[in-house]
Order: C-alpha cells, then structure tokens, then sequence
C-alpha cells in the first residue's frame, strides 16, 4: 500500500494516513518547493510529492518524496527525484544551471 507524508516545519517528511495527506493537494504551496520560469520559456518546477514514489514494500527505505523537472527547451521533461527538501533543493540548482548552459551553448 503507498505510504503519505506531510512535512513538519523543518521540512522533514512525516507519514501519514491517506486522508491526512491529501491535505497537501488542498495548499499548493505545501507542495511547491521551488519555481522558476526562465526568460526562454523554460520552467523549472520542484515540488513535494506528498506519496512514496519508490514504489517499495520495504519500511527501512528512505522514501521518495520530491521531484524536479524542467518543462520546453532543450531538457523537456528532464525529471529527478529525491529523498530530502534539501536534496530537493540541490536539484533544482542544478536543474537551472542546466538549462542556462544550454542557452550559452
């Protein structure tokens, strides 16, 4: 059965039932991590994902909980996942520096 998960407020995911979890498609902003719309048209989203998309039966995994991707240009539908906010986060820079290496190129 997938597992459901909230942040607390250091940004640590914590699980929850199904029903609690769908609280996070009722706030958008508890699912946005970052945003970022380039001047080419590029957008950059990452996001929390609110359920464990490992897809694992096993309960001593870190689950994945975030995703980037980059929309248009070059590195359309380019997606990462991750298991932290701050990992999260990393990913998003890089993801941005991607696609502004793209355009110099």
């Amino acid at each position: 059965m997938p597992r459901h998960y909230l942040l607390d407020e250091n940004k640590n995911p914590y699980e929850v039932s199904l029903e609690e979890g769908l609280k996070v498609y009722e706030d958008m902003s508890m699912k946005i991590v970052q945003q970022d719309r380039l001047d080419n048209g590029v957008f950059v989203s990452t996001v929390f994902l609110g359920l464990d998309h490992s897809w694992s039966d096993s309960l001593n995994h870190e689950p994945v909980l975030f995703e980037t991707m980059i929309f248009e240009g070059p590195y359309d539908q380019y997606q990462v996942r991750y298991t932290t906010y701050n990992n999260a986060l990393n990913g998003h820079k890089q993801a941005l520096e991607l696609v502004k290496k793209s355009k110099k190129e």
